[in-house]
């Protein structure tokens, strides 16, 4: 019984091969919309395909999703051819895509709208962006087939408008797998002489959306924006609208148009010249007859007819403008001499030396004051000090002693005060103005006091 068990490995194997032979899940056409959409760092899509009802992993590879017009998103219903296997890993059965459309909207315009929105955010299609187009080229280079139709149109137009204008067809693939990368190599090589070309035409003629699409590629509409060079679009009939058409400077409803846009009429030039010559001509004619009029009417004045009472007039009325003029600088002068001698007595009267004279009386002044409170200061000082020592005296115990007084000190040094501060047989000094006196008590006798009265 042991050998009847199987490896989950062996048990997937299994089920892998069953279906990879399986005719029905090796081609699968499927109709679901994306979710769980993730573009792996490595080019691989990684998505799930689902209904209302089921779902299943899918994944693309870049092999295959390289070739996509479109880009993929959560939401987006599409259209999927693909086979059906196993991925051991997991023992998961998913879808592996090898085509995939939208569904409901071509590939193609998908693809023209996304990059669209895309250059549109990043701002290419700016008005400010775009460079203008000389009114006057010198020189126009043509970028398209150089078998087509279009190619004859352009350089007939521009031959047969302006044909002093130097014309260069630079040949190039219009559509297959080539045309996108002639076409930008084109167009940077025209850009590597900046000198050589006034304005560059880009374009061909009409055609299906899958023949003008080499018009809607990023490289293409980045190579035209990058351009130095004025560059007008001329991509199919007016209905056709291009990427290039966007990004271009100038758009052109046809290559014929495109011719017209890029050099002026010579015809209509000429025609231009003669009518701003009649206008010129009229102008000039009409200005003489006015300033003619004008010198007529000039000639009839009195200054013309009677040239010399004029001239005598004006000598008169001269004199009498100098009269005036002498007169009002007089009173002119007068009037500043007044003004000068004002500000001159002014000017006397607070000059700096008087000023410093006053300033020198006014500072004795005050220094006299000064001093006078001064000496006040000191004699009240000296006064109050003499008060004081006469208070000072009267206190002192030499002056006491002067009038016969003196202290007494006992055997240890103090003051008698009483005669409890000694004891009959002690020897005790007595100061005197003049020095000492030792003495020894013989004997101590109290003294009572009535109503101020001593009695012994």
């Amino acid at each position: 019984m042991k050998d009847n068990y199987l490896t989950v490995t062996a048990l997937t194997r299994y089920v892998k091969r069953k279906i990879d032979t399986d005719p029905h899940l090796r081609q699968v056409w499927l109709r679901g919309e994306i979710s769980n959409f993730k573009h792996h760092s490595r080019g691989h899509m990684y998505m799930t395909i689902k209904d209302d009802n089921a779902r299943i992993q899918a994944v693309m590879f870049s092999s295959n999703n390289s070739k996509l017009l479109f880009r993929p998103e959560n939401g987006m219903s599409v259209l999927i051819r693909g086979e059906v296997s196993v991925y051991e890993a997991n023992g998961q059965y998913q879808l592996y895509i090898r085509e995939m459309e939208p569904d409901g909207i071509g590939a193609l315009y998908q693809a023209f709208e996304q990059l669209k929105e895309k250059l549109q955010t990043e701002g290419l299609f700016l008005d400010e962006q775009k460079k203008e187009i000389p009114a006057y080229p010198n020189h126009v280079g043509v970028i398209t087939s150089p078998t087509g139709a279009a190619v004859r149109d352009i350089v007939t137009t521009i031959e047969r408008r302006s044909p002093a204008v130097k014309i260069t067809v630079l040949p190039v693939s219009v559509q297959g797998p080539q045309a996108v990368d002639s076409i930008v190599k084109k167009i940077q090589y025209a850009n590597a002489f900046p000198d050589t070309y006034d304005v560059l035409i880009v374009g061909r003629g009409g055609g299906s959306i899958e023949e003008l699409w080499s018009f809607n590629e990023e490289a293409v509409a980045r190579a035209i924006y990058a351009s130095d060079i004025p560059i007008i679009s001329a991509v199919g009939h007016e209905t056709d609208t291009t990427i290039a058409d966007f990004v271009s400077d100038l758009r052109a409803p046809t290559p014929t148009g495109a011719a017209e846009l890029a050099v002026p009429s010579q015809a209509e030039q000429l025609d231009k010249v003669s009518y701003l010559k009649q206008r010129l001509t009229q102008f000039m004619r009409t200005d003489i007859q006015m300033h003619m009029k004008r010198l007529e009417s000039l000639s009839q004045t009195y200054a013309f007819k009677y040239p010399k009472q004029l001239i005598a007039q004006k000598e008169q009325e001269l004199d009498n403008m100098l009269d005036t003029l002498n007169k009002s600088l007089k009173s002119r002068i007068e009037q500043k001499q007044i003004r000068y001698t004002h500000l001159k007595q002014r000017l006397d009267t607070q000059h700096p030396e008087q000023e410093i004279k006053m300033a020198a009386e006014k500072n004795n002044k005050l220094l006299s004051e000064l001093n006078r409170s001064m000496k006040q200061m000191f004699t009240k000082s000296e006064n109050e000090l003499q008060a004081s020592i006469n208070k000072l005296t009267l206190v002192n115990p030499l002056a006491i002693m002067a009038r016969g007084y003196g202290i007494s000190y006992n055997s240890n040094g103090d003051v008698v005060k009483s005669i409890k501060d000694v004891r009959e047989g002690e020897t005790m000094d007595v100061r005197l103005k003049d020095g000492y006196i030792q003495t020894n008590v013989q004997k101590l006798k109290e003294v009572e006091q009535h109503d101020g009265r001593e009695e012994l």
